[in-house]
């Protein structure tokens, strides 16, 4: 089982993750790489990298022939798949381990038994882990899913009997909605997984999602490392993941855990695995589901547990025990994962591609990424672009060293969701530890991007979309406009002594600006009679401005009398982000109302339904099936009653 170069079956920032610690063990390391992944950070980082094919993932890494043929070019002896794409597929350890290298994860026999989400809680129930009531049948009709649903009763939820991550799972009420949710599940499902099976299970309310991080070895020993905190999620996606749990003591660990390691040692697990867990509040816990693999949030494990589990996983791929018992392993302070995704949280969080034009993560975090200013972001691929990790003594501690952190990256170009993750860690229920599953559709507010403070436009008017102009003492006030998306300012540019004095018109508001000095992209300004550090870069024709957790884009007023292109209320529906229509739903003379579907587009391997938006009669469809779309394209037009 010895191996001494590891290809890595992945990409991004799971890619130089393992890169990183493999390297240090020794190992020479081969990077695959698709087109659209020429020139990214751990392709050049690794010893040697083959392309694998074109961008989409079907055509490169998902090509298993694609990755056993790079494996051959470079002469590697193993093989890691990293997470997501072929890192739970079966079929592809067994061809790994048919072409003589070694898979750094389980058998395949315990892949394929916890992918399949029907069969893992039959076996569940026979090792005496607890599950929650449903149904996993084989009848997949939706007469039997009716009448199954009425025995697990409301509310429940639909999932996919194959993979995860939140794809293929739908919310059901009450009878009546079952139906759409079958059928929105099931074509997930398919599209995700290609497999629309489905089981039915009992939804249990303000519950909170709780999973256990085991390890298991050749020679039969199995062991947890705590538990993460995973509650905080929105369509299924977990935001932010911490260790240990605020809600979990010594005693509920203890009892988690060892239903953890039943789990593992039933099916006769080896490698890094996660048993994943629901925990009512009544402090009763119910088997979800097994992950054979690395899961993203693993770095807050390894900073509360002091190891390294790439380290782990391939040892125990080489043949070595565990080198701890279960007693040695014990839980020392607190971390906190945010996941910063490239999404619009004012467009429903839909998934952004594009030009990241400046990147400079916060000092102080640990940070898990593969990015470099002026990367491009895909729209083949996951929308995550970093995990940011704040640890403490403390979980209060972890938790203002995360914020800070937030606040002080840099992330421009494209829309993220770092204002959100600030705004949801400054949050009273995160705060308190409150949160469960449910909670962050309760604070949906917090998607809401505020207006920028005066301090802000008058900063923003300085630096203007073509950049900043040097004062000329005794020249003539300069006038001035920006705006954000409808939202417009104007002001006033009075020479001041060292810079500005800006006067908002409509505000009577006039600052003083002061800038002190850039470096990269950050720059130091005094506004009015405070001094701070901004990041500001720029495109031609915008400014893409972060003040604290904000990011904005101020662009150059409109001409007179010119209209938005797309401006709300005119009918048109149209994509939030780069992707691929799945369906289209409705035809040109349809009567529909405002919150019917009219389309649905998958980006970033994530489905969004897109509505209507106003009540009348759809005028034109632009766009079928398997249309290939950008950002603020009219997929449809509707005339509004």
């Amino acid at each position: 089982m010895a191996f001494t170069k590891l290809l890595i079956a992945n990409r991004g920032e799971i890619a130089a993750r393992v890169l990183r610690s493999a390297r240090a063990e020794g190992y020479a390391c081969v990077a695959v790489y698709s087109d659209a992944d020429r020139d990214a950070p751990h392709v050049r980082a690794a010893c040697e990298a083959v392309r694998i094919g074109p961008g989409p993932v079907a055509a490169s890494y998902l090509d298993p022939q694609a990755l056993l043929r790079a494996a051959r070019l470079t002469g590697a002896d193993a093989v890691h798949p990293g997470y997501g794409f072929l890192s739970e597929n079966a079929g592809f350890a067994r061809a790994c381990a048919e072409a003589g290298l070694v898979f750094v994860g389980p058998p395949p026999a315990a892949i394929e038994l916890m992918g399949d989400k029907a069969r893992a809680k039959a076996r569940m129930l026979e090792a005496g882990v607890p599950c929650l009531p449903g149904y996993q049948g084989d009848a997949q009709d939706l007469e039997r899913l009716g009448a199954a649903a009425t025995e697990v009763g409301f509310p429940l939820l639909v999932k996919a009997a194959a993979g995860g991550g939140g794809r293929g799972m739908r919310r059901v009420d009450g009878p009546e909605g079952l139906a759409a949710a079958v059928a929105a599940a099931r074509s997930e499902a398919e599209h995700a997984f290609g497999d629309g099976r489905l089981l039915l299970e009992r939804l249990v309310t303000r519950a909170r999602h709780v999973e256990v991080q085991v390890l298991a070895d050749t020679h039969g020993a199995v062991v947890h490392l705590g538990e993460r905190e995973c509650s905080a999620q929105r369509r299924y996606q977990k935001v932010l993941e911490e260790c240990p749990s605020p809600a979990v003591d010594a005693d509920l660990r203890a009892r988690m855990g060892q239903a953890a390691v039943d789990a593992a040692a039933a099916i006769g697990y080896v490698g890094a695995g996660t048993v994943e867990f629901l925990l009512a509040e009544d402090g009763a816990f119910y088997f979800l589901e097994m992950n054979t693999r690395l899961q993203v949030e693993h770095p807050v494990t390894e900073l509360v547990y002091g190891v390294d589990l790439v380290a782990l996983q391939l040892a125990v791929a080489a043949g070595a025990p565990l080198p701890f018992t279960q007693a040695e392993l014990v839980p020392r302070g607190h971390a906190i994962e945010a996941r910063l995704y490239a999404e619009d949280p004012a467009q429903g969080f839909a998934p952004q591609a594009g030009e990241l034009l400046a990147w400079s993560p916060a000092e102080g975090l640990r940070c898990d990424h593969s990015l470099r200013a002026r990367d491009r972001v895909s729209p083949f691929y996951d929308p995550l672009l970093a995990k940011l990790i704040g640890a403490g003594a403390d979980r209060e501690q972890a938790r203002r060293r995360l914020l800070r952190g937030l606040e002080r990256t840099v992330a421009l170009g494209l829309p993220t969701n770092r204002g959100y993750l600030a705004r949801l860690v400054a949050a009273e229920p995160f705060v308190a530890g409150a949160l469960t599953t449910e909670s962050l559709a309760a604070l949906g507010a917090l998607t809401l991007t505020p207006d920028p403070p005066p301090e802000a436009w008058a900063l923003a008017l300085v630096l203007g979309v073509d950049g900043p102009r040097e004062p000329a003492w005794g020249a003539r006030a300069l006038p001035r406009a920006l705006r954000i998306g409808e939202l417009e300012r104007s002001g006033w540019l009075h020479p001041a002594a060292g810079g500005w004095e800006v006067e908002l018109e409509g505000e009577g508001t006039r600052l003083e600006v002061e800038l002190r000095g850039t470096r990269g992209p950050r720059v130091r300004a005094r506004v009015g009679d405070v001094e701070r550090e901004v990041a500001a870069v720029w495109t031609g024709d915008a400014l893409h401005l972060s003040w604290g957790p904000e990011d904005w884009c101020f662009r150059a007023p409109a001409a007179p009398g010119a209209e938005a292109e797309g401006a709300p209320g005119d009918g048109g529906v149209r994509a939030r982000g780069a992707g691929r229509v799945v369906r289209v739903e409705v035809a040109p003379g349809d009567v529909v109302t405002a919150d019917r579907t009219a389309a649905v587009v998958e980006s970033m391997k994530i489905e969004t339904e897109l509505p209507c938006g106003c009540a009348g009669t759809v005028r034109a469809v632009h766009v079928s099936s398997g249309a290939q779309v950008q950002r603020d394209q009219v997929l449809v037009e509707v005339e509004p009653d």
